[in-house]
């Protein structure tokens, strides 16, 4: 049977005694403040193994979300959220009213609201680089991006 790595996000950080009671009942890698923890899950299918991490964690930790750590065979990855019974009956609701399953009516959601990202941040780089090359050369300007990502920093500042 194949294994699945899953990332675990949880909103707080969790308490090591609460952490180190999760681990007996699965191996788990958590990050510096255990906000994000890893698992590997053996189950036929990505979706089998969410669902099993869980079953098997879910009265142990207060997990947001479940996510695949690497993409499929089509780039994508797989969203395992638990929502409140509140925020299911909406997305139910709005889903019924776009005569679509939730987990399609959010997939596309989500699709509209990372591409409206990626749209943002290509104009927010384009204002950028046209503001540098007012003042520069374009040579320059690729001689100093050049030189930039030969140090790439720990995280991008914003």
């Amino acid at each position: 049977m194949p294994h699945h790595a899953l990332e675990i996000t949880l909103t707080r950080p969790l308490p090591p005694a609460a952490l180190h009671r999760a681990t007996r009942v699965m191996p788990l890698a958590a990050n510096h403040d255990a906000t994000r923890l890893m698992a590997l899950v053996a189950a036929k299918t990505p979706q089998r193994a969410a669902h099993r991490l869980r079953h098997r964690l879910g009265t142990r930790l207060l997990i947001d979300v479940i996510t695949t750590h690497y993409p499929d065979a089509d780039h994508s990855v797989l969203l395992n959220v638990a929502f409140p019974p509140a925020v299911h009956a909406v997305l139910t609701a709005d889903a019924r009213r776009a005569r679509q399953t939730p987990e399609r009516f959010l997939e596309l959601a989500l699709r509209r609201a990372l591409a409206e990202h990626a749209e943002q941040e290509t104009g927010r780089l384009d204002r950028a680089v046209r503001h540098l090359l007012a003042h520069t050369t374009p040579a320059y300007l690729l001689a100093a991006v050049g030189h930039a990502l030969t140090r790439l920093p720990e995280r991008p500042t914003p």
